[in-house]
């Protein structure tokens, strides 16, 4: 009973959390736009029925049935059409979709309040509205990984002896326990035991792990002296690194890989002896570079998503595995969020870096996603701003009238389209979750 309530603990602490980031979010838009005078007539965090809600000014603020987005409304989103208001009824579905948008913008605007259309702001703050919620995404990422980074630290190899091997095996080996036969590791016949800690090798001071390796590899066959510390005492151990197959490494430690992404095998050193992990915190500078790596992983999944998409369609409904570091919908991170609270062997400070890792992370996946040029993302109504821009601006440069705002209300068919292809990528990552999630244990 106790793991079955840590699971659902670790579920709603991530359902909070997202809708923290979606109420932030939407706040960052908010404050601008009241700012800059716009009329919003809605805060509202979910879509469909309304749960709450309490109008304070001229605004509704309230929460949803379904706490998987949030919005609000600004009044006159889109500009009046140039004499193009037509009735819908016998026009067709998409140009009734255009007319639908222009009709739903101009009845928002009340009797007094036509200045105060978001469609009338000049460019540049239409961006910054536009812009608010995603920035608020980022920051608040900053935040939690600032906090994770520098209050809980990361951890790392440190220069203690974790593990000694019995046996010497190919770093390709399909094996991973000793059999009779297998060459016996040199660490092991050395003396090294669990616990010693690496002080120096082959005369060289080691203040980390890999610059320990980094020696071991360069010397095969070479007998190499190794200072280690053990209950206290220096002691000093003579090892010969045997040559043996391994996987080739860069300066970080990071597994090498060609071209098809396969890692590559060297022949190196090998002494069989593996480090023990320590938790380190992180200086203030390790937190941008963090929150940078994470933003390219979110945009290299973007840019693979339909591969990775039929990916997750082969393995939901075909015998394929899911790739773990590949999309899951919020099904999936609730799931992995509960596997996280309710592991009993993981120390409770373990468990709250996972959590605020994992909301930081949905923190980077909104403030990316919302960047793509395509409505109804805000990166959508961005890239309509600027392009009126540099039309105005063409216009200017030529002393031709201005072209006035652009009408983001004839892209409505492409924005159903959008919509529609968004919604089939959650149904089938729900899906996914349900019959083939990605477990992380």
């Amino acid at each position: 009973m106790d793991s079955v309530l840590a699971f659902v603990i670790g579920v709603v602490i991530i359902v909070v959390g997202l809708a923290v980031s979606i109420g932030l979010h939407e706040i960052g838009h908010l404050v601008p736009a009241k700012a800059f005078g716009v009329k919003v007539t809605q805060y509202m965090i979910g879509f469909g029925p309304t749960v709450w809600s309490r109008r304070r000014g001229e605004t509704e603020y309230g929460f949803k049935a379904i706490p998987l987005g949030g919005y609000i409304s600004m009044i006159g989103m889109f500009p009046p059409g140039k004499g193009e208001q037509v009735s819908a009824s016998g026009t067709g579905f998409f140009r009734g979709l255009v007319q639908d948008a222009r009709d739903s913008s101009s009845e928002s605007i009340t009797p007094g309040d036509e200045e105060r259309a978001f469609y009338r702001l000049p460019v540049w703050k239409r961006i910054v509205v536009m812009l608010g919620g995603p920035t608020m995404n980022l920051l608040l990422a900053i935040v939690l990984f600032g906090v994770l980074l520098m209050g809980f630290g990361v951890s790392q190899p440190s220069t203690t002896i974790g593990s000694v091997s019995a046996c010497a095996l190919p770093a390709t080996s399909e094996r991973q326990t000793c059999e009779p036969g297998d060459p016996a590791a040199p660490g092991a016949a050395a003396g090294f035991q669990p616990g010693d800690r690496i002080v120096s090798v082959d005369g060289q001071a080691i203040r980390t792990w890999n610059e320990s390796t980094a020696i071991i590899r360069d010397h095969p066959d070479e007998s190499i002296d190794v200072v280690v510390i053990r209950d206290g005492e220096k002691q000093t151990l003579t090892v010969t690194p045997m040559l043996s197959e391994r996987y080739a490494t860069d300066a970080n430690g990071a597994v090498v890989t060609d071209a098809a992404g396969d890692p590559v095998t060297v022949q190196v050193g090998f002494v069989g002896i593996g480090p023990a992990s320590e938790t380190v915190r992180q200086p203030v500078t390790a937190v941008l570079p963090a929150v940078g790596e994470n933003i390219v992983g979110v945009g290299a999944i973007i840019v693979n998503l339909p591969q990775r998409m039929v990916d997750v369609a082969n393995a939901a409904f075909g015998p394929g595995e899911r790739d773990p570091n590949g999309p899951i919908s919020v099904v999936g991170v609730g799931r992995v969020a509960g596997e996280i609270a309710s592991l009993d062997e993981v120390p409770l400070a373990s468990k709250a870096a996972g959590l605020i890792g994992i909301i930081a992370s949905l923190n980077i996946a909104l403030f990316v996603f919302n960047l793509i040029p395509l409505l109804p993302l805000d990166g959508g109504h961005v890239a309509g701003a600027v392009w009126e821009a540099i039309r105005r601006g063409f216009a200017k440069l030529r002393r031709r009238p201005d072209p006035g705002p652009v009408d983001l209300a004839k892209l409505m068919p492409l924005t159903f389209g959008v919509v529609i292809v968004l919604g089939a990528m959650s149904a089938l990552l729900i899906y996914a979750d349900i019959v083939k999630p990605v477990t992380l244990f």
